[in-house]
């Protein structure tokens, strides 16, 4: 009897701890996209100014992905535009916290990606129809905080049980380089891809350093640029919804000696896309379901009196006279980690967040993440006479140099928690 007893036990145990073994390896996960083309004839952002769109070549999205463990959550949202400013991320979650309880969901938990397309609205206000008036529509603006808000609940109440997978590669030999410095560049690619329980895709997070400027300065039509070839592959393919994060482009990491057409752009975007498939026959389970969030509030200087009379004429509607607010994440999807650099940061400094991340899978540099600072450069740039090519227009559009310092310090005190 004692012996029936004891099998019995040993039973039971084994099966809860079966059943712990499945579920450690799922999440819960929605996602959303939402159109946010612009209106004919607004400003285009890159390139000179007074430039007007005259058509849609392909739309410009908002997506939002939410991740929860059985503590907590994070939401992620990426445009298709240059650059959203700080401020937009805290109007976004000031719309969610009247939407979702805060017993719910913490919105200090949502993140912010731009992939810096120069095919979209101005949305800084630098590109209008001359140097002392603003680009921004705020009709505009005011219609994306709200599709944003949109995105995020649509992916809050469609999150459904899900499991996650991961890839890591270099991409891009032929056609991205860095003019600047044709040495310093960090060419890998990741991937993140969340398949529900009948192992149809969810999302994948694919992250990649390199400006989408195949049309800048040459066309007048709306387009992610080569990041719409990544789409249409991976919507096509494996459906879901799919994003692309911006990596660390600043020194200017950009398509190099490519013909300026939209059906390159979409051919390398494509390139980008079928790597990724490939990437994903093979991938590797994330193991473990804990989700990790840090961040933190800086004020960064602003030493750039061009960028400090921006923002007194009202052309950057933002606060600069004592240094600008912004603000920086460290966030963890199981072994997977992510940090956001505010900004067009350097290989250099992704190359050197990584040294910081704390983990043994992949990680993601997520550039533009969290704002649009401009460039933010190493010293090297900032010599009276500077070795680096282009330095003298590439720093006329950071804000400070001691701004690239201050972010790798502060992703150092996030790393520590």
């Amino acid at each position: 009897m004692r012996t029936i007893v004891f099998f019995v036990l040993l039973l039971s145990l084994f099966s809860c701890n079966s059943k712990k073994e499945i579920r450690k390896n799922f999440y819960k996960v929605g996602v959303s996209q939402i159109s946010i083309n612009p209106e004919i004839g607004s400003f285009i952002a890159g390139d000179r100014q007074n430039r007007k769109f005259t058509g849609i070549h392909d739309s410009l999205f908002v997506k939002a992905i939410v991740v929860s463990d059985s503590i907590s959550s994070i939401a992620l949202i990426t445009f298709d535009c240059i650059g959203m400013l700080y401020p937009v991320l805290e109007d976004i979650r000031d719309v969610v916290s009247k939407k979702i309880p805060s017993s719910e969901f913490d919105v200090s938990r949502i993140v912010m990606t731009s992939t810096h397309t120069h095919s979209g609205p101005d949305v800084v206000g630098i590109w209008g129809p001359d140097q002392l008036t603003t680009g921004v529509d705020s009709l505009y603006m005011a219609k994306v905080v709200s599709a944003s808000a949109d995105a995020i609940m649509e992916a809050w109440t469609n999150q459904t049980k899900a499991k996650g997978y991961y890839a890591e590669s270099v991409f891009g030999e032929d056609w991205v380089y860095n003019i600047s410095d044709s040495l310093n560049l960090d060419r890998s690619l990741k991937v993140i891809q969340f398949k529900d329980e009948k192992n149809n895709s969810l999302a994948t997070l694919t992250n990649f350093a390199c400006h989408p400027t195949f049309m800048d300065g040459t066309n007048s039509e709306v387009s992610a640029d080569y990041v719409a070839g990544l789409y249409t592959t991976l919507d096509t393919n494996i459906g879901g919804v799919n994003f692309f994060l911006q990596g660390a482009i600043g020194g200017w990491v950009q398509p190099e000696y490519e013909t300026k057409t939209f059906e390159n752009a979409l051919y390398r975007g494509s390139e980008l896309g079928n790597d990724v498939l490939k990437m994903l026959n093979a991938p590797k389970t994330l193991n473990s379901t804990g989700l990790n969030f840090s961040s933190k509030k800086i004020r960064l200087p602003v030493s750039n009196e061009g960028f400090q009379q921006l923002t007194s004429l009202g052309v950057i509607k933002r606060d600069m006279k004592a240094g600008v607010l912004t603000e920086i994440a460290l966030f963890g999807i199981g072994e997977a980690l992510f940090v956001t650099h505010p900004g067009e940061t350097t290989p250099t400094h992704s190359l050197d967040s990584k040294k910081l991340m704390k983990t043994e899978g992949p990680k993601f540099i997520l550039g533009l993440g969290m704002d649009a600072l401009g460039y933010i450069l190493t010293p090297e740039f900032f010599e009276k006479e500077p070795r680096v090519k282009h330095s003298n227009y590439l720093k006329s559009m950071s804000i400070d140099p001691q701004a690239g310092p201050l972010i790798l310090q502060t992703i150092e005190e996030l790393s520590q928690n």
